[in-house]
């Protein structure tokens, strides 16, 4: 196999395991005002992801910084015309931090209203952004002969991208309702599991079309099977909610994450960003990539590296991995 393949697999199993792991932390987010009805629920919420938020955004400048260097064409092409939705992206991201560290620093309720909000805006902005910029990148945009951009806002704001944008948007809180229902206890987790089987029965709908509409743009015979086992991962992840089975149910929805976003870049290789003025445009994993001597060099220390990431980070997962209730928030 040879390295740009083995570079693409990487960024996409990356953006996968970002997309697992910060799924269910904007949904946590998005559902703080739904479900939070008062402080010490809305701290329980918070405190489900407040050991692992972080760790999980690591993902994204992993993989950020795997395709700066492994693919610095695609790097370039993707953040200079896609600079105003990952720059809102960037920016709902950094506010949604600040928001967990400075919440608690003051105890009047204005003010932790203020941070509610921010941390449901920073959520809800990237749950739907990063579908629209990633619907785009596979449907393909207008490129130049030169790999340049020359399109505008209202081009990346097309039906298929705004189909994408609400999938992960409900992809995100089906797995962000199945977590807390597997991470806390007592009425919050009843709440939380029959939360998440209404919204995931939408949530379904709409990602099968998505997925359907996908395969008609683009396809190969590893994508529609990857299709098929996301929306049976999703079905059988909400069947293991509605009886309670969280741990199943989770599991389901981790799963159902994972195989769209392997449709989506077993479909789009060998490209990367597919041009829709001319295919002398199009970028691929071979015009893109770094040189071969800077790609063994990446491999050899992501052989080293990704390991000891891994167990630290499931080290972290085995340390906070009990539930909580508002029983272990203490009254103020």
């Amino acid at each position: 196999m040879e390295l740009t393949t083995i570079w693409f697999l990487l960024v996409a199993v990356l953006f996968t395991g970002y997309f697992i792991l910060e799924g269910f932390d904007f949904g946590v987010g998005m559902l703080l005002p739904v479900l939070g009805r008062d402080d010490r629920e809305r701290r329980v919420l918070i405190n489900t992801i407040g050991p692992v938020w972080d760790g999980n955004e690591v993902w994204l400048i992993t993989a950020g910084g795997a395709m700066f260097a492994a693919f610095p064409e695609w790097y370039a092409t993707l953040f200079s015309g896609f600079y105003l939705p990952l720059l809102l992206i960037l920016l709902a991201l950094i506010a949604r931090g600040v928001a967990f560290e400075y919440r608690h620093k003051r105890p009047e309720a204005t003010w932790k209203r203020r941070w509610d909000a921010a941390i449901f805006w920073g959520s809800l902005l990237p749950a739907i952004l990063w579908g629209v910029a990633f619907a785009n990148i596979f449907r393909g945009v207008p490129l130049d002969a030169d790999h340049e951009y020359v399109g505008g806002l209202f081009d990346l704001l097309n039906p298929y991208a705004l189909l994408g944008g609400l999938t992960t948007l409900g992809l995100f809180l089906t797995h962000g309702a199945v977590f807390l229902a597997l991470k806390t206890s007592g009425d919050i987790r009843d709440r939380a599991g029959a939360l998440a089987v209404k919204v995931g029965a939408g949530t379904a709908v709409v990602a099968v079309a998505f997925l359907a509409w996908t395969l008609t743009i683009r396809s190969s015979a590893a994508a529609v099977v990857l299709a098929v086992g996301a929306a049976l991962a999703l079905l059988a992840g909400l069947a293991a909610a509605k009886v309670r089975r969280e741990g199943w149910a989770f599991t389901g929805t981790a799963v159902a994450i994972a195989l769209a976003v392997a449709t989506l870049f077993a479909a789009l290789f060998p490209n990367v960003m597919p041009s829709t003025l001319d295919a002398a445009g199009t970028l691929t994993a071979t015009n893109a990539a770094s040189t071969p001597y800077t790609l063994k060099i990446m491999t050899w220390v992501a052989v080293v590296f990704t390991p000891i990431v891994l167990a630290y980070q499931g080290w972290t997962y085995w340390v906070f991995r009990k539930r909580i209730g508002v029983q272990n928030i203490p009254q103020h």
